[in-house]
């Protein structure tokens, strides 16, 4: 495929390093006009998660990304993780590509994990006719890692056109399956060091000014700092956990039977898991360095038109978030849900061990960003 202007959209962006930044409109920039705008969700989350396959919901969830990343070949694109979907936007010329794969995690979902997943492709003209926009800026967690913001409000619109029908990718033949190569869930849940893990959403109202709204995001985020996040290299444990393996297998499709897969997965995790127990670096993989790259990569904060938190939090510092957000909304300045558990989610994607740049996606292992989601909707009907 030739290279376009448009493909080098993403990392021509300049990065910015400050998280209480990230609704500065100065660091974001509009999507090229012929991209496309992809985004994914589990139909019914909420019941699947009231039936405890939360590590289902997020590991479909991450499966878009997955999927997208393996059929380009590359990151360079813009994405974002939502607990039980994602989004994605990719150059027009690639549309054929993202349906083929669209159609593919629908069967993957269904046949595997027993959840339905819709996804959407809706053109950029298409957002902008309607009065959106999509805007991206960059987020360096590390000098390694970036990830994508979205501003605009057209991610929230494409969104809604999804779930009221249109856009929609129709499902590839049964069997189909996607290339999740490097789709995992190693980690065990990660219990809270500072009281409980929040699960945080912050949108604005209708009526809010851009400043206003700004200037709360950058008031909470600066408040928090980095001292309310919710992995640390001493919470991460190798995680022994059948539910993780069978996710992890059944994302890994191949010739050989369920079981025989399981089997060479669990003697791998297990080598793992005395690499991690007895901290042997084996073949130039430092499990300390990983260990600690795995804390710094996790994507517990972020923003697509709203701010999506997941954060370890005492008494004393839920009182003052939760205070600063009541009284934005009461100014009229912004809705929001919270959610509270004792417990947070990995799911990761690592095309190799041996770098720096490997994904860790964070969500609420009691509900998370789905709940926080129900709180969030009954403020805004009022």
């Amino acid at each position: 495929m030739l290279q376009t202007v448009s493909d080098n959209f993403f990392v021509s962006i300049p990065p910015f390093t400050r998280f209480s930044e990230v609704a500065d409109a100065a660091h974001y920039r509009r999507l090229p006009d012929d991209w496309i705008v992809g985004v994914a969700d589990v139909v019914d989350s909420t019941g699947a998660i009231a039936r405890g396959k939360y590590k289902a919901v997020n590991m479909v969830g991450a499966s878009v990304i997955s999927a997208v990343l393996n059929k380009l070949g590359h990151r360079d694109f813009p994405f974002a993780f939502g607990g039980d979907g994602a989004a994605f936007a990719v150059p027009g010329q690639t549309e054929a590509q993202m349906r083929d794969v669209g159609a593919e995690l629908q069967v993957w979902a269904a046949e595997e994990m027993g959840l339905s997943l819709r996804v959407a492709l809706v053109p950029l003209h298409e957002i902008r006719r309607a009065g959106h926009d999509v805007t991206v800026a960059r987020f360096a967690v590390a000098p390694e890692l970036f990830y994508a913001m979205f501003s605009g409000g057209g991610l929230n619109w494409a969104e809604a056109q999804m779930k009221a029908g249109n856009y929609l990718i129709a499902p590839a033949a049964p069997g189909s399956r996607p290339d999740l190569a490097g789709l995992s869930c190693r980690w065990q849940p990660i219990n809270a060091e500072r009281g409980e893990i929040v699960s945080v959403l912050v949108v604005p109202q209708a009526k809010s000014r851009d400043a206003d709204f700004t200037k709360l995001v950058g008031d909470v985020t600066a408040a928090l700092g980095d001292g309310a996040r919710p992995v640390s290299a001493n919470t991460l444990q190798f995680s022994w956990s059948p539910r993780g393996l069978k996710y992890e297998v059944l994302a890994a499709h191949g010739r050989s039977s369920f079981i025989l897969r399981y089997l060479k997965l669990a003697l791998f995790v297990m080598f793992g898991w005395l690499i991690f127990r007895f901290n042997v670096t084996v073949g130039g993989f430092n499990p300390q360095r990983y260990r600690a790259d795995t804390a710094r990569n996790s994507d517990f904060r972020k923003f697509d038109d709203g701010l999506k938190l997941t954060l370890d939090l005492d008494a004393v510092r839920l009182e003052r978030l939760t205070r600063m957000l009541e009284d934005a909304k009461q100014r009229g300045i912004a809705y929001y849900g919270l959610h509270r558990q004792a417990q947070a989610l990995m799911t990761c994607i690592v095309p190799s061990p041996l770098l720096r740049d490997h994904l860790h996606f964070i969500d609420g292992a009691g509900g998370g960003y789905a709940k926080a989601a129900e709180g969030l909707k009954l403020q805004m009907r009022g």
